[in-house]
């Protein structure tokens, strides 16, 4: 999974590191030791939406996965549609001949700055 943090003043994304989702246990003590280091106060995860706007089988695995993270930490946690978060990426990196696994978390960490970005642009100021 991408994991992507703002700056300080809570106006740009970055990419921060992608961690593997499996093991569960790992990926979740990681995601703890980066909100601790960062002392992060909201944690946005991208919600898969079809086109059409409407929820397939990937917006249910969404949903179970932020139950067991709102018992397994504190911070509050939004779901943010993610449509099109990884096309930006993936042409990208298409142009520049990344192969393989590294495509992969490059792809995954320069979505989840998207997705925060869109979050971080669409607050009320």
């Amino acid at each position: 999974m991408g994991v992507a943090l703002s700056d300080e003043l809570g106006m740009i994304a970055q990419p921060l590191e992608f961690i593997p989702a499996e093991p569960f246990a790992e990926f979740l003590n990681r995601l703890k030791e980066i909100l601790h280091d960062k002392q992060v106060e909201l944690i946005v995860v991208g919600m898969p939406r079809n086109m059409d706007g409407s929820y397939g089988a990937a917006a249910l695995k969404v949903q179970e996965f932020v139950a067991v993270l709102k018992d397994a930490v504190a911070i509050p946690i939004k779901t943010l549609d993610e449509r099109l978060t990884s096309v930006q990426p993936h042409r990208f990196l298409t142009e520049a001949e990344v192969r393989g696994r590294q495509r992969k978390e490059k792809v995954d960490k320069s979505a989840a700055a998207i997705l925060l970005q869109s979050y971080l642009d669409g607050r009320p100021d």
